[in-house]
């Protein structure tokens, strides 16, 4: 009997455990799909003095038109620098030659996206700190009017904004591809929407991203794990600088393919892993500290694994709730709590599939998802024996 009592309480917690991520997760999906607030007086405010920092580690090939396309949206004042960490090829010279302003970095120790944007900080507040700084990826096409759109709403609020960051499909992009695209946009953007419909945060993604020139002294850039975009935002919402979203504003990044696609779906993965097991506690204890909703949110919000694990997680333990239930006798009540949370899961899937994807996604492709799950198991198993831990050039993949 107490062995039972004992199976049946592990059982119970570890259904509500798996459930509270479904649930959050829901929530966003649910709310993404309501009218959402339009700021209809954003234009009306004043256009802020904008710098614009590109980290580039070997971009040669697409560094001329990032720099051209980000340099139609500038104003005289503005300034566009690209920081060329560590180059092998000529990214800088390419650069100065599209007419953005260079920095070259050598450093075999200390290098990476964080480094590299911190060297652009350094030199802003050395020579012009402009109100509204701008991080850009070195292969990021801006859309028309993203740059003064996120500069804006950030002067506005206060606080850190992120674009909406996409992908660009390959040329006939095949299953796979057709559905790492809709995760994308179910985690870049429909989750960012519900939680704004909500007045929550916006996780930062990496590339399209705005802050307020005073935001940039609370926060150290040089040297990051993985996912160091998502630990931005937790240092930001723990000094009650709270991220926000954009849906006016547009960045699409280039879905990077086969080995390349592999490997940074890896590196994204293991560090979202790892920021749950930092971040959220920390999170957690600064709520206990000071009891601000932010501070929650957020560390539900983190809490949600990357879903391919999250489905896998919810569905073993269903399949084990129901076999102890069969041959131990144990209580029915957690594959019935699994159960409800697997059936909201699906619901939540279904329906921002119907709002912003069926056209792009086909039914029979968005019925293949287990098998892209399946896939993607082996990521997860390497974290527990090799986790990747290095530079997090961009999300590219999910």
């Amino acid at each position: 009997m107490l062995f039972l009592n004992s199976l049946n309480l592990i059982l119970l917690l570890g259904a509500i455990g798996i459930s509270i991520p479904i649930i959050v997760f829901a929530i966003e999906c649910f709310c993404s799909v309501l009218p959402q607030k339009k700021d209809r007086n954003l234009y009306l405010v004043d256009r802020p003095k904008t710098a614009v920092l590109i980290p580039a580690h070997n971009e040669a090939e697409y560094i001329s038109l990032v720099v051209q396309e980000a340099q139609k949206q500038l104003l005289k004042d503005d300034q566009l620098i690209v920081i060329a960490d560590n180059c092998q090829d000529d990214t800088a010279k390419i650069a100065r030659s599209a007419g953005a302003f260079v920095i070259e970095r050598v450093n075999e120790v200390e290098k990476g996206k964080g480094y590299a944007l911190a060297e652009g900080i350094l030199h802003l507040e050395k020579v012009n700190p402009p109100e509204v700084v701008v991080f850009l990826d070195a292969d990021c096409i801006v859309a028309d009017n993203a740059i003064a759109n996120i500069t804006r709403l950030a002067s506005k609020t206060g606080r850190p904004v992120q674009a909406k960051y996409l992908m660009d499909q390959v040329n006939e992009p095949g299953l796979k591809d057709r559905v790492s695209s809709f995760a994308l946009q179910v985690k870049n953007r429909i989750r960012f929407l519900g939680l704004k419909r909500i007045g929550g945060h916006s996780l930062l993604t990496g590339s399209g991203m705005a802050f307020p020139w005073f935001a940039m002294k609370h926060v150290t850039l040089a040297g990051a794990i993985n996912a160091d975009d998502m630990k931005l935002a937790v240092d930001l919402t723990l000094e009650n600088i709270v991220p926000t979203y954009c849906e006016s504003a547009l960045v699409v990044g280039r879905l990077m393919e086969n080995q390349d696609a592999q490997s940074q779906r890896t590196r994204w993965e293991h560090g979202h892993l790892q920021m749950i097991s930092v971040e959220v506690p920390r999170l957690i204890r600064a709520f206990f500290k000071s009891p601000r909703f932010s501070l929650l949110l957020l560390a539900l919000d983190i809490s949600i694994p990357p879903l391919s694990l999250l489905v896998v997680t919810w569905l073993l333990a269903l399949i084990f709730a129901f076999g102890t239930f069969f041959l131990a006798g144990a209580s029915l009540l957690p594959p019935i709590i699994l159960g409800l949370s697997g059936l909201l899961l699906f619901l939540s899937v279904i329906l921002v599939w119907a709002k912003f994807a069926s056209t792009d996604l086909p039914l029979k492709d968005l019925l293949s998802i287990p098998f892209y799950v399946v896939g993607k198991i082996p990521i997860y198993f390497k974290f527990l024996v090799n986790p990747q831990i290095g530079w997090l050039s961009t999300e590219r993949d999910v």
